[in-house]
């Protein structure tokens, strides 16, 4: 933007310059012209009138050739004074003859002025009073003094159409300047909003337009942040509800007379409570808390929880992690919630006995790779059904909360067929989730939203 209204500018102010400055220029030179030319008449005159009283007397040729020398010199127009006897008197150029006829129609009586083919200017005077005849003062003007000064003006004009270029190019630029500078931030606040913060708000500056669209902007954000407050306090409102049925559930097993079985049903409520205190925390967390968790620590620590009824189903399981820490950008909860989805669906959709296997660890790109791998049937067409879709009863958004949870921290989700046996034969389901990696102080290292 910046560089077009830089362009237009130069255009529009050369354009205007070029249809004032060239009739000026014109008008310099035709004005330089007559200048000179009334110089030159008044030269001729002054001559003509100091020398009528003395071409009427004897001592007419000494007289005249003091006046005539008098008024010539360097630079000075050629003064001559042509007598009735065709006698020069004074300069003249070297190549003009003595008695033209424009000599001879001044000898009529009248004073002009005339045009040569070679581009001078003859200004003729006739002198009245002489006694042999009536003479002829003659001021003869080169081009380059018709015209001296010119080429000044020229350049003078030439220098103010060039200031003039610049002082545009600069007021064009400093307005430039404010509209692709407000246009930025502007941007940014989008880009601000757009990463979760939405306590960004843009400056009411620039141009009405660009004020009006900020102003639009700020009650956007508003509104969004209005709706995900609302939306949030209904979700925790929701799971508190849940804390009744499930202290009724831990009511219940309290009252088994199996003693284990009791023990394990109130474990299974324990981790319930657990779950749906979870579910309130993250639902009041704040937006902008950057989140983090060690991709490695999770897998290990969800594994161990899922480890039993593994046994109880008679899978073999292996669990391949990293020894280092593998901090990726998203919640600890939420990706627990990953995991747990991609093992129960493994639990709930293969044959017992099926075995599975997790591995987690880092690409050459530096990215955090978790694989949750099986040697059951595998996908029916070789990619994981859509959200809400599920052939055996379930609700179908297993795979999606994996899926929301890699494309959410800018990772990606992958599925296909392909087993966990040694030969790798390709049966079985294979999951990818791949996360970016974050930084110890807890920000992602995902690539920064583009700007205008």
């Amino acid at each position: 933007m910046r560089r077009s209204l830089l362009l237009l500018t130069a255009a529009t102010t050369a354009l205007v310059l070029t249809a004032l400055l060239v009739p000026l220029t014109l008008l310099t030179r035709t004005h330089a012209a007559d200048r000179a030319t009334a110089e030159a008449t008044a030269r001729a005159q002054w001559v003509a009138h100091a020398l009528g009283p003395a071409l009427a007397t004897a001592d007419e040729r000494e007289t005249a050739e003091q006046t005539v020398e008098s008024v010539n010199g360097d630079g000075l127009p050629a003064t001559s004074l042509i007598l009735a006897n065709d006698q020069v008197i004074g300069a003249r150029p070297h190549d003009a003859p003595a008695v033209t006829d424009p000599v001879r129609l001044a000898r009529t009586g009248r004073a002009f002025t005339y045009e040569t083919s070679s581009g001078s200017r003859l200004v003729l005077v006739p002198v009245q009073g002489a006694k042999d005849g009536t003479a002829v003062v003659q001021v003869t003007l080169t081009e380059k003094q018709l015209y001296a000064g010119t080429l000044a003006s020229w350049l003078v004009l030439a220098g103010i159409g060039v200031g003039l270029v610049l002082l545009g190019l600069l007021l064009a630029d400093r307005l430039g300047a404010r509209l692709v500078g407000a246009t930025r931030r502007l941007a940014r606040t989008a880009d601000r909003l757009a990463a979760g913060d939405l306590t960004a708000r843009a400056d009411l500056a620039g141009p009405p337009e660009l004020r009006l669209v900020a102003g639009e902007l700020n009650r956007l954000a508003a509104r969004i942040d209005e709706l995900l407050t609302a939306e949030r306090e209904n979700a925790a409102d929701l799971a508190h509800r849940l804390r009744t049925p499930v202290a009724a559930l831990r009511l219940d097993a309290e009252t088994l007379r199996d003693p284990e079985g009791a023990r394990r049903i109130a474990a299974d409520v324990t981790a319930l409570e657990r779950s749906v205190d979870d579910v309130i925390r993250k639902a009041r967390r704040p937006l902008r808390e950057a989140p983090r968790a060690d991709l490695a620590a999770v897998t290990r620590e969800r594994a161990a929880f899922w480890a039993p009824l593994a046994e109880d189903q008679n899978r073999a399981t292996r669990t391949t992690t990293p020894p280092e820490e593998l901090l990726i950008p998203v919640p600890g909860d939420e990706l627990a919630a990953a995991l747990d989805a991609l093992i129960g669906n493994v639990l709930d959709h293969t044959p017992q006995g099926t075995a599975f296997a997790i591995e987690v660890r880092r690409t050459s790109g530096g990215e955090a790779e978790l694989t949750v791998t099986d040697e059951g049937p595998g996908f029916p067409d070789g990619t994981a059904p859509g959200r809400g879709t599920s052939g055996a009863g379930s609700t179908g958004l297993g795979l999606d909360i994996a899926r929301r949870t890699a494309e959410e921290a800018n990772g990606r989700f992958e599925t296909s067929n392909g087993g966990a046996g040694a030969a790798q034969q390709a049966t079985g389901a294979r999951v990818t989730l791949t996360f970016p990696r974050a930084l110890p102080g807890g920000t992602p290292s995902v690539p920064p939203a583009p700007t205008c």
